[in-house]
């Protein structure tokens, strides 16, 4: 993501930039994907589970129907559930709101080895606190600075943070909400306050090119995901995490064992009677 003012009407949101093919091409090249995630994934996991200390810390933003459900779904959901850590930020309680806003991120950050990631996440307390006026403006112009601070820290201490904006335009939001109310199965992940929320479109717009210009930074990048595709906003998150997998290279940790030692002990062993 380039440095410098945002604009994300400039950005286009049925793209698919930096893939060729159309949407069976890109389905079967996330499903040729999953082996590769799975292992990085497992030896990260296998590196924390011996006192390693790195991990990866995956954020999803983005409106309403952006696809934050199908990423997990398709994209994390090639990966050993056991570990990955999901946690789904939604309007604070009232233990959350005696607390700064980053109190409950720190709670809930991935430990080392584990994939973790935010549906949602601290940037809720730069975009909606913005468009509805939950906090004074002053507020919020602190918190641009205390979420750089926070995730420099974060990356200091071991965690790679890999931050996608799911970019869905608001005709493809209306289609798909129009589709929840056209199938009774899918009623219930239907909100009316969503269409409330959509008269606030240009808002939510404007806040999140504040937030992408003010927290874009070199060692916590955005990266604007096009998602009226869904095919293409699973592979694009799948390639994000895959590379971020890729350069943190985990290895299988050494045995604390002589494995020819236990393989004659195992094979001497009698099982009891």
């Amino acid at each position: 993501m380039p440095t410098g003012p945002v604009d994300l009407t400039a950005i286009e949101t049925d793209a698919a930039p930096g893939f060729d093919g159309g949407k069976s091409e890109g389905k079967a090249a996330l499903a040729e994907m999953g082996d590769e995630l799975a292992d990085l994934q497992e030896r990260l996991f296998a590196e924390g589970r011996s006192g390693g200390r790195r991990s990866v810390l995956l954020v999803l933003q983005g409106m309403d129907t952006s696809g934050k459900g199908g990423v997990l779904r398709h994209t994390v959901g090639l990966v050993d559930p056991q570990g990955v850590r999901i946690t789904s930020f939604k309007a604070p309680s009232e233990e959350e709101r005696s607390h700064d806003f980053l109190w409950r991120i720190e709670r809930a950050l991935p430990g080392p080895g584990y994939l973790g990631v935010f549906d949602r996440s601290h940037y809720e307390d730069v975009l909606i606190a913005r468009v509805r006026h939950l906090a004074p403006d002053d507020e919020i112009e602190r918190r641009y600075e205390a979420i750089n601070d926070f995730e420099q820290r974060l990356v200091e201490s071991g965690t790679t943070v890999v931050k996608c904006m799911l970019h869905v335009s608001a005709d493809e939001q209306r289609e798909r909400l129009l589709a929840r109310l056209d199938d009774p199965t899918k009623y219930w992940k239907y909100n009316p306050g969503d269409v409330d929320e959509r008269g606030y479109w240009g808002a939510y717009r404007e806040a999140y090119e504040l937030a992408i210009e003010r927290t874009n930074t070199e060692l916590a990048p955005w990266h604007v995901v096009p998602s009226d595709k869904k095919w293409y906003r699973n592979l694009a998150v799948g390639l994000l995490l895959r590379d971020a997998l890729r350069d943190l290279d985990p290895q299988w940790p050494a045995p604390d064992f002589d494995p020819e030692v236990e393989r004659r002990r195992l094979l001497d062993a009698e099982p009891p009677a």
